[in-house]
């Protein structure tokens, strides 16, 4: 799920000093008012200015816009919920290392464990190298086979394999 960035706003806001006003409304999207303030200079540069403070709250609410969306795509699978450390993870079993295997090794893998993974469970129930595992979860992206998230509460990257 892309999220917005302060820092990219404020940067986008920062061109306002040069004759871009609003840019920061479009990347938080608002793009009515991003228009206003591209033709206004930014209402004069006095609303630039109070959107020096305001940007954080932009952002926070592009964020949870984005978020509703999508959870309105994805509904509850959308969300990664933080595993604990005692959870016992299932390993697949173990088969010969070509390249078809191994994303059949992967798929069994995301079966058994919730179609939910991150590359270190990857990489301890398959036995494969760092590099294989990296290439392996990009075909597995490519092929539409998983899709990349993000955990709410650390940020760690999961990636979630429709089975």
């Amino acid at each position: 799920m892309a999220r917005a960035k302060t820092g990219i706003a404020y940067s986008l806001w920062a061109l306002g000093f040069v004759g871009i006003c609003g840019l920061h409304r479009f990347y938080t999207g608002q793009i009515v008012l991003g228009l206003v303030y591209l033709f206004t200079f930014g209402l004069f540069g006095i609303g630039q200015l109070i959107d020096l403070v305001l940007v954080p709250g932009m952002v926070k609410t592009r964020n949870d816009q984005l978020r509703r969306q999508y959870l309105a795509e994805w509904g509850d699978e959308g969300l990664v919920m933080p595993v604990s450390i005692e959870r016992n993870l299932v390993a697949a079993q173990s088969i010969p290392q070509t390249q078809n295997d191994s994303m059949q090794q992967l798929l069994r893998v995301a079966h058994a464990n919730g179609g939910r993974l991150s590359k270190a469970q990857v990489a301890l129930h398959t036995g494969l190298n760092p590099e294989r595992v990296d290439a392996l979860i990009q075909e597995a992206l490519r092929y539409g086979y998983a899709d990349v998230t993000n955990d709410p509460e650390s940020g760690a990257v999961r990636y979630v394999f429709d089975l």
